[in-house]
């Protein structure tokens, strides 16, 4: 099946979006599915103010619909609020094709935290966006909860994975610092609610993985804390593994695919319990239990010292990419075979024949 995957959060990123877009297109591949990325390396693009990373498309419109319909799709996933995905999204209302949607992002709480945005403007227009979506993939049940009550229609729950090779125990004299070493890694930046970590009294050594917006500062704020900066690969996987605990301070992530890392390199977590840990570790108690969560994260953290690092690992074992993408691909809608030019809306017979054979 051909699928195109409209994604605005592309590399140089390193966050859990970009990771899980690489994941499943190669999941997907593997699948045997023909699949167009189009990203803004694609495009003329610009660095985002403050946050140089994130790269902004410009001029998408023509160049986008041109490679989309010479590509002709079975299925158009919009995976992004960013510049390719309304452009994507207005050529196919434009085009009367069906197309689904993704909810990767808290983006009215960040905007809230950052700019002081109010979030029934923002939650307004991501409505608005994704109100034509066939399916607003999710990626946790509580989160579909969130958005079903704030007025979103058609919201799907689409579940994240792990890449359990390259995360899993490792020698823990990698890292020389006093222990218990308490991790954060990910982002850097003020939606992160990392400070909310580096405040906690803990014994041993706090480590910061990651880099962004809020480096600098919380470097100079936090003169006894570990920064490293951000890693990738073999090295990310050695740092995860070499630490004690997983904090993980965040408010307003959907998910948390940093979790699942942590995880599968046998760290328990400890975290508040908000939308993406609840729904990950939420309800595993007792001899199962993989980390804790409270509005005491101090004590979240030194409880999570108690937990069996393979307790962790096994339940991480469960997870898969396989599955984020079968799950993906189940949500997906057809569109018309002579879709974008013919306007019908009419799913061609040879279309009806694939998606009852492969669904």
């Amino acid at each position: 099946m051909k699928i195109a995957i409209i994604t605005d959060a592309w590399h140089p990123q390193v966050n859990g979006v970009v990771r899980t877009h690489t994941h499943l297109v190669a999941e997907l591949r593997k699948m045997g599915h023909d699949i167009l990325l189009i990203s803004p390396d694609l495009f003329r693009n610009f660095p985002c103010p403050t946050y140089p990373e994130i790269r902004l498309a410009v001029g998408v419109g023509k160049k986008l619909t041109t490679m989309i319909e010479a590509f002709d799709p079975d299925a158009i996933h919009i995976s992004t609020e960013g510049p390719l995905g309304i452009a994507a999204r207005k050529l196919c209302l434009r085009q009367k094709c069906p197309y689904t949607s993704a909810y990767h992002t808290r983006f009215p709480e960040y905007l809230k935290a950052k700019a002081g945005v109010p979030t029934s403007i923002t939650y307004a227009l991501l409505r608005r966006f994704h109100a034509h979506s066939k399916a607003v993939m999710v990626p946790t049940a509580s989160m579909k909860e969130a958005l079903t009550a704030s007025g979103f229609v058609n919201v799907v729950e689409w579940t994240r994975g792990v890449d359990t090779e390259l995360f899993h125990p490792r020698d823990k004299s990698f890292l020389q610092l006093p222990r218990p070493i308490f991790a954060y890694i990910g982002r850097v930046s003020v939606e992160k609610n990392i400070g909310a970590f580096l405040d906690l009294d803990l014994p041993g050594s706090k480590l910061v993985v990651g880099d962004g917006p809020q480096y600098k500062e919380m470097v100079s704020r936090y003169p006894t804390a570990h920064f490293v900066g951000s890693k990738s690969g073999e090295e990310l996987a050695q740092h995860y593994a070499a630490a004690d605990v997983f904090v993980f301070p965040s408010r307003t992530d959907t998910f948390g695919l940093v979790v699942l890392e942590a995880l599968a390199s046998g760290l328990p977590v400890a975290a508040y319990p908000v939308t993406g840990p609840k729904d990950i570790i939420g309800g595993l108690t007792g001899e199962r239990a993989v980390g804790f969560l409270s509005e005491n994260l101090n004590q979240a953290a030194l409880d999570a010292l108690q937990i069996a690092p393979a307790s962790c690992r096994a339940f991480a074992e469960t997870k898969s990419w396989r599955a984020c993408a079968e799950q993906f691909f189940s949500h997906l809608h057809p569109r018309s075979n002579h879709c974008p030019s013919d306007l019908s809306g009419e799913i061609s017979l040879h279309h009806r024949h694939w998606w009852s054979k492969h669904r």
